[in-house]
């Protein structure tokens, strides 16, 4: 039986006196897509820092394919993009291609990479100009461009749509289409329901540190008796639209 790509186990992470993680487990699959969704400070990204080895959890365990997560193997096989994605500001968008593959250890890939753009709608003639010139969402493309290139069997991303337009929004749903029926597995963080129920198997709601609830969308939406995934997120949070 192969392990699962990632393996959260009763995990908890205090700052002071507030509990950003408590007794949370719960599992991606190889090749399975599954989004954590909740409110800001939610516990969302200390999970997946906490998974990085970026912050060590007070107690639980965290396995990457098998390995524990405080062990540097285990980020050999995934890809990682933050929320706030910032390349040097004085290296190009091709620079910071190509830096990014040597930190791998590979040779860059100008025409993957330029395929990759384009999916991402990313104008290939801007990666000669320094990264500091770079949108919001130039920068979201680059950093997605660059993580997707990295062809890891697990990719995490903390809020993937953040800054895109609606155009862009729908080319990173197709990409990461794409990225889920070669069988990559995905974790990602993201506020965007839309996104989250046209790209995930599985949801899991983070609330108040919390697992307030994992299953699939329709099981979500099936326990609140509503169709609609965002009324399901707010009774299971035991918020309201008003």
């Amino acid at each position: 039986m192969h392990p699962a790509a990632v393996e959260f186990s009763g995990v908890n992470r205090q700052f002071g006196s507030r509990r950003a993680a408590a007794d949370v487990s719960f599992a991606v699959g190889a090749g399975e897509s599954v989004a954590l969704v909740g409110v800001n400070g939610a516990g969302k990204t200390t999970l997946l820092r906490c998974m990085l080895d970026y912050c060590r959890a007070d107690s639980g365990t965290i396995r990457v394919f098998g390995v524990p997560s405080t062990r540097a193997e285990a980020r050999s096989r995934l890809a990682w993009l933050p929320e706030r994605f910032s390349p040097p500001y004085y290296l190009t968008g091709r620079d910071y291609l190509h830096y990014h593959a040597s930190l791998r250890g590979a040779a860059h890939d100008e025409e993957a990479a330029l395929e990759r753009l384009r999916d991402l709608d990313f104008d290939p003639e801007a990666l000669e100009r320094p990264a500091r010139t770079f949108s919001k969402g130039m920068l979201q493309k680059l950093g997605l461009a660059a993580c997707l290139l990295a062809r890891r069997p697990l990719t995490v991303l903390d809020e993937p749509m953040s800054g895109l337009d609606p155009l862009a929004r729908s080319r990173v749903r197709s990409t990461l289409g794409r990225l889920r029926a070669d069988g990559g597995a995905l974790l990602f963080s993201s506020h965007a329901l839309e996104d989250v129920a046209a790209l995930c198997d599985r949801l899991v709601v983070i609330h108040g540190g919390r697992v307030a609830f994992a299953g699939t969308p329709a099981q979500l939406c099936a326990r609140s008796g509503t169709t609609v995934l965002e009324q399901a997120f707010l009774q299971c949070i035991g918020a309201s639209a008003a």
